[in-house]
């Protein structure tokens, strides 16, 4: 996974409007509850693997799925294709 996943881990991002149409897709990665909600969001709309690759990274995506709030088909598709995430092995834990 984490090979596949190479976003960035730190600063100010802005996604791309299809992936937060809110008006509000400014993300501050130093703040922890920010960090979680764009993971969240790019979780839920994007679709196609370039934007998941763009915005997720692999170990920090792992290190916050059991914070993660998704809707159950996300979640268990997720875990599915990874299983360090279903077994909840945090890598560099």
């Amino acid at each position: 996974m984490s090979t596949t996943l190479h976003g960035p881990t730190a600063g100010v991002v802005v996604l791309d409007r299809w992936l937060d149409w809110s008006g509000s897709g400014r993300y501050d990665l130093a703040s922890q509850g920010r960090l979680v909600r764009m993971y969240e969001t790019v979780l839920r709309e994007a679709s196609t693997k370039a934007d998941l690759s763009r915005w997720l990274d692999g170990r920090t995506l792992a290190q916050l799925w059991r914070e993660l709030v998704l809707p159950p088909q996300v979640r268990s598709r997720w875990e599915a294709r990874f299983l360090e995430l279903a077994s909840g092995h945090r890598p560099g834990a």
